[in-house]
């Protein structure tokens, strides 16, 4: 057997790569839910009851959805120019606390002047911080994969440390977690007694606006260049190393703005427990929806439902939420089957 290149991918095989590999990967995790004893539908049927079966569960996933919609954005971006962008999650934290230092009480401005600032502010943020990587990437060819991974403890440490020294707030009784952000630079509510906020509006936005970029612009038309062949862009003209450098600032930035979102919707204030794993999940997202960012939304959507219904199921049944990641990988890994079973076809000899 061998394998042989398609040379032109059917719309039908494209469409059915990611449907195909989520249904691998509930099979292959019913094995483990049988393994717990529980009944399999039965679980499943709490799982899909947990993530959208009430309004109170709806509104849950769709919070949830809003930072995986920006890291998944924030993935597909690097991933479509071949940049690797393995540090989300330390872009997201610095937009974070990039939010929580500007929206604070630095400035006094009223909430439809704040709120852009600060959200600009963790986009900044976490536009810088994969900006170094990538510069070392286009200078000293130094692998991007590396350098962004490993800066995600160092973000880490750096928040541990200035929320046990400087930016610790001296009402939290001893915890480590910042002051509260101002009033004014609280995004609002989209549903009323929900945790449902503005920056899914923001995140749904931002998903249209970059696929109008991608496929009617010439910025797109140069990232998808870059991403196929870099060679062959830099031999046609294209500034290469400068399409690089921007694509880090854009990936960077969107992972920043799902940290300033998720402080000024969320939380309110900075901790360490502030990301569950956004970064490392919107890695998923991104290659579920094919570096699509319609296709984004979706996957999102489909994560979120997976983490928000499971811990229903685990109240519900002999099953611990871990199920939810188990879930997710087993979905990363038969979507890289699929996509290679999408792009090949199986010859004999």
């Amino acid at each position: 057997m061998r394998l042989e290149p398609r040379t032109d991918i059917p719309l039908a095989l494209r469409l059915l790569a990611p449907v195909g590999a989520v249904v691998a990967a509930l099979a292959l995790c019913a094995l483990l839910v049988a393994w717990t004893g529980a009944p399999v539908l039965r679980a499943y049927g709490l799982l899909f009851e947990g993530a959208v079966g009430s309004r109170f569960a709806l509104t849950e996933t769709l919070t949830r959805a809003t930072p995986l919609i920006l890291t998944g954005l924030a993935a597909a971006v690097a991933f479509r120019t071949k940049l690797w962008n393995i540090g989300a999650e330390g872009q997201l934290y610095m937009g974070a606390l990039a939010a929580v230092v500007v929206g604070g009480g630095m400035l006094d401005l009223p909430g439809w002047a704040l709120i852009p600032v600060v959200m600009i502010a963790g986009m900044a943020a976490g536009g810088a911080t994969l900006l170094g990587p990538a510069v070392l990437k286009v200078r000293f060819g130094v692998d991007e994969v590396v350098t962004t991974l490993l800066l995600n403890f160092v973000v880490l440490l750096l928040v541990s440390m200035l929320l046990e020294g400087a930016l610790k707030d001296p009402m939290g009784m001893g915890w480590p977690q910042s002051a509260p952000i101002v009033e004014a630079a609280e995004l609002p509510k989209l549903v009323e007694r929900t945790r449902l906020h503005a920056g899914l509006a923001i995140a749904l936005g931002l998903s249209v606006l970059l696929w109008l970029i991608d496929s009617r612009t010439v910025w797109g038309y140069e990232n998808r260049a870059v991403g196929a062949n870099p060679r062959a862009a830099a031999f046609a003209g294209m500034p290469v190393n400068r399409i690089m450098l921007r694509t880090a600032l854009l990936s960077g930035g969107l992972a920043g703005l799902a940290g300033a979102a998720e402080v000024c919707g969320l939380k309110g204030y900075l901790t360490l427990d502030l990301s569950p794993g956004f970064g490392y999940s919107g890695i998923v997202v991104a290659m579920l929806a094919q570096l699509h960012p319609i296709g984004v939304v979706g996957a999102a959507l489909f994560i979120a439902g997976i983490f928000v219904g499971a811990d229903a199921m685990s109240r519900a049944m002999p099953v611990p939420n871990y199920i939810a990641d188990v879930l997710v990988a087993a979905s990363l890994l038969c979507m890289l089957v699929a996509g290679l079973l999408a792009r090949y076809r199986l010859r004999r000899g």
